[in-house]
């Protein structure tokens, strides 16, 4: 049975870890993932973006997925299904289609007044259901038609107003991107993440565009109070470099290579191999229900 992200976020803030928030975009990358959290006895939190879930034909199929796979694996540790970067009415989608865990991503509203309202609503039928609600507040860097945005930071006095609503998880900017970092970023700004800290408190912070950010300063991080780690690109890299090496190895030449199942287990074994060494990064190994 899957678990909302609360419990596990709340003991990743109590003992100085965070927990690594992996995307899925197939049958693939959900059992490379799940495989990785097992071997390393990780707590997990498994996400889909919308379109993710678009891709794979809509959130009550990636549900249907997470939830046999869980199952299937006999998994032993705990594990929640969440929707990465949600419009309201995505967030409504999967609370139906079974998601135990959602972020609400209203950074891009015309106001923060709507991006209140909306979250003010959605902790209220979250948490009728049992389920764990992340916001956002500062929008989050990355690159669109090749140009590089560094994103907002994110006002330490807003974060309060939403954390005060009752959210499970606060994602703020603090100068994080999403995609691949630029070779003139600036690194995090641990001032901002500090005076936020400050006025939220235990909450557990979430941080975004995990791929890339040294290890050194993602340690920092967790000191000040991240609690969830977002990877996605990294392992869309390592992938696509292991598939990729199949074909130039001749791979597609052997006896039937051309196999799907055969072409994509490379990569699915180097997605499981970049989840179980952020894992380790992130400290939640051997954590499991702790």
């Amino acid at each position: 049975m899957l678990v909302n992200s609360k419990q596990m976020l709340d003991n990743a803030v109590a003992g100085h870890y965070a927990v690594g928030a992996f995307n899925t975009n197939d049958l693939e990358w959900c059992h490379a993932i799940m495989l990785a959290a097992e071997e390393t006895q990780s707590p997990l939190i498994i996400q889909c973006s919308m379109g993710a879930g678009k891709y794979q034909t809509g959130y009550k199929t990636v549900s249907a997925l997470v939830h046999a796979m869980y199952d299937a694996l006999n998994l032993t540790v705990p594990v929640s299904l969440h929707l990465d970067h949600g419009s309201y009415d995505a967030c409504l989608e999967c609370i139906d289609a079974g998601f135990t865990s959602v972020m609400y991503d209203g950074s891009h509203e015309e106001n923060f007044d709507v991006n209140m309202k909306n979250t003010a609503e959605l902790v209220r039928i979250c948490h009728s259901k049992g389920i764990s609600i992340e916001a956002e507040v500062g929008s989050i860097g990355g690159t669109e038609d090749g140009i590089t945005g560094t994103g907002e930071c994110a006002d330490p006095a807003e974060c309060k107003a939403i954390a005060d609503l009752g959210v499970d998880m606060l994602a703020a900017g603090i100068g994080n991107i999403h995609g691949l970092y630029p070779e003139n970023w600036t690194g995090l700004q641990f001032d901002v993440l500090k005076a936020i800290k400050a006025e939220v408190g235990d909450l557990p912070l979430v941080l975004h565009g995990g791929t890339g950010i040294p290890a050194d300063q993602i340690a920092k991080a967790i000191d000040l109070g991240v609690a969830k780690i977002n990877v996605n690109t990294e392992l869309q890299v390592v992938w696509a470099d292991a598939v990729a090496k199949y074909v130039r190895d001749g791979g597609v030449e052997k006896e039937k290579g051309f196999d799907p199942r055969k072409m994509l287990k490379p990569g699915t074994a180097a997605i499981q191999a970049k989840t179980e060494e952020k894992i380790r990064e992130f400290g939640s190994a051997d954590k499991g229900w702790n």
